[in-house]
């Protein structure tokens, strides 16, 4: 076993193919909670998630509790199903090395390590990468995220143009969460196999992404007039966030370094 991509890990799930240790850590807590979702879903039937599935909370419980109840074995199922929410906050965690080394092959451990990655120094990342599904949840490139909407809009039966998808990643960026709250909502309203439009994106998403002076520097760079006329827009309104000072100094720098290469 070692760190597999999200699509696999997801294809795997469908199929059914479920391993005993799965450790979900990472930034990004969109695909985190997708995987552990779907698992707390799908893979135990109604009727056997009463007596083997179990939610923990990091905060709230300690290792020895956690390897407690991975050590039961399932009661009228193949399977007991062993969630950890915010398994960053667990005190002693590598205590956990010994169950690694011997998971219960009846049971499905999932950790939820959000907002951080493990620190890669520790011995516990080899155990890990040895006997489980390591899936490492990395923020989405902004260059990504309009497919990213499109493959979104395409699992729900919809379609959307290709200036409508950059529109949304323009609006949202790269928050997954609130871009996938989005398109929930316009997918609920939408008849399937519709075709999502720009009109569709103004009518009900407002913008709500935050930009940094340095979007500015790289609009300026890759000579984007339409998004470098949006962001002098957006701070000319937010000038707490982004003082006219910083944003002098910025172009200064921007345009020293531009001349001094045009020169040289």
């Amino acid at each position: 076993m070692a760190s597999v991509t999200f699509e696999k890990l997801q294809q795997s799930l469908q199929e059914k193919k479920f391993a005993p240790v799965y450790f979900l850590h990472g930034t990004e807590t969109f695909f985190i909670d997708q995987i552990s979702d779907y698992i707390e879903k799908n893979a135990l039937s109604e009727a056997e998630k009463g007596f083997n599935q179990v939610v923990l909370y990091g905060r709230d419980v300690d290792v020895y509790t956690i390897i407690n109840a991975c050590s039961r074995y399932p009661m009228m199922a193949s399977h007991q199903v062993v969630i950890i929410k915010e398994a960053q906050l667990l005190k002693n965690f590598d205590a956990l090395e010994s169950y690694f080394n011997k998971p219960v092959q009846s049971t499905i451990l999932v950790l939820c390590h959000k907002y951080k990655t493990l620190d890669k120094r520790l011995k516990i990342n080899k155990v890990l990468d040895k006997n489980a599904v390591v899936f490492e949840s990395k923020p989405l490139p902004e260059n990504k995220v309009a497919d990213w909407v499109k493959s979104y809009l395409q699992s729900k039966g919809l379609k959307i143009s290709n200036p409508a998808a950059q529109m949304m990643a323009d609006f949202v960026g790269a928050d997954l969460e609130k871009l996938s709250n989005g398109l929930d909502k316009m997918a609920i309203a939408a008849e399937k196999g519709a075709t999502i439009t720009e009109k569709d994106i103004e009518a009900n998403i407002s913008e709500s992404k935050e930009y940094k002076a340095w979007d500015l520097q790289s609009a300026l760079a890759t000579r984007n007039t339409v998004k470098t006329t949006k962001l002098v827009n957006y701070f000319a309104q937010n000038k707490k966030e982004t003082p006219l000072p910083m944003i002098v100094g910025l172009l200064y720098g921007f345009f020293s370094k531009a001349t001094a290469l045009y020169l040289s």
